[in-house]
């Protein structure tokens, strides 16, 4: 029998639950560590732990399905197999991902309690595949560790039955913990062309599967009257290319396209840059860690992370060219001033989370 069992699937679940596990590993706390491989192979994903210091994974699921239910049902078959001969007294997981559902529905399936990280958030858009994820999660969640009130609230409304914690988001522990590694290990600002510039981001399936969107997005970035460097995600990439838009985007002296790039560059470029344009909701998170503290434009109609709206870091300005652009322009012309501390805490949700699991197991 293991203390618990700690699930990952994508970059983004190993960052913010690398803080937790380094609080619990240095709490002596036993843990058997999976990943799901969801999104991206072994091979990346272990050179990706080894570069955050973290242990090698005790089981890869590496899962293969692209359709979200063969995945998730894959996912559940491979890990019943774990839970069975492993018996945590407690299954810790973080997000709202297919590997996230998959995890917390085989251990609600086998009596193991689950410990949700970052639950409560709530965009109430059904468009989002995540919506759906974290609304179950959250249901099927002994402890649900809350980033902020707000997510609190959320949970109260719904009537979950698992014991809420408010303990701030371990994406803000992530950056002041990761920044020093990418400032050693960067080299990404030798290779951006630009003085300044705004870093743009896109790959929600609602807006770059929508070739009306995707235009005015690739029009705004063209048209933005600031540089834009522009981390292309490969979904982003494919459909731009579809929709004939993509020699367009690298022929504009306005923007500069890179790769997918790594999760030490991206930190460099944030901290580097005057501005962000994203619809994703992490980055709404990391841009207001002290060692960054960038506004942000959302292009979405909503998000699911009102608490930096409301401290005055990120603007909802949807999905329109015009509005964007008047929303940059705006922003750049009469640049906010931004808090000094983050709404997602203090940076030490992972020791608060590491605390409470201890406790909780005894």
């Amino acid at each position: 029998m293991t203390d618990m069992m700690i699930v990952v699937g994508t970059r983004p679940e190993v960052i913010k639950m690398a803080p937790v596990i380094r609080a619990l590993r240095k709490r002596g706390k036993r843990f058997t560590f999976i990943h799901s491989g969801q999104h991206y192979d072994y091979d990346l994903s272990r050179r990706f732990l080894e570069e955050l210091n973290l242990p090698e994974p005790d089981h890869s699921l590496k899962v293969r399905e692209r359709s979200p239910a063969a995945q998730t049902g894959r996912m559940m078959i491979k890990l019943e197999k774990i839970v069975q001969r492993e018996r945590p007294e407690l299954m810790l997981i973080q997000g709202d991902t297919n590997t996230m559902l998959a995890a917390a529905l085989t251990a609600f399936k086998h009596n193991v309690p689950v410990g949700h990280v970052e639950a409560g958030l709530r965009s109430y858009d059904w468009r989002m595949p995540e919506e759906h994820n974290r609304r179950m999660v959250d249901h099927a969640s002994t402890y649900l560790f809350a980033p902020t009130e707000k997510n609190r609230e959320n949970l109260m409304r719904e009537n979950v039955w698992g014991k809420i914690y408010v303990t701030g988001n371990t994406v803000i522990d992530a950056v002041i913990q990761h920044m020093p590694m990418a400032e050693r290990r960067s080299t990404v600002m030798s290779r951006v062309r630009f003085d300044e510039y705004i870093l743009a981001t896109a790959h929600r399936a609602e807006n770059v599967d929508d070739p009306t969107v995707l235009r005015e997005f690739a029009e705004t970035f063209m048209e933005a009257p600031a540089p834009i460097v522009f981390p292309a995600h490969p979904r982003a990439v494919k459909r731009l290319r579809q929709s004939n838009l993509w020699m367009k985007l690298t022929d504009s002296k306005n923007l500069q396209i890179f790769p997918p790039l790594g999760y030490f560059d991206f930190l460099i470029l944030m901290r580097n840059c005057r501005l962000i344009l994203t619809d994703s909701g992490g980055l709404q998170e990391e841009a207001t860690a002290p060692p960054i503290r960038k506004p942000v434009l959302v292009l979405r109609l909503g998000t699911e992370r009102p608490e930096a709206v409301k401290a005055g870091f990120a603007e909802v300005v949807g999905v329109e060219k015009q509005k964007i652009l008047k929303a940059l322009g705006s922003w750049l012309e009469n640049p906010p001033r931004l808090p000094e501390g983050s709404p997602y805490g203090n940076g030490e949700a992972g020791e608060e989370i590491a605390k409470i699991v201890t406790e909780e197991l005894g």
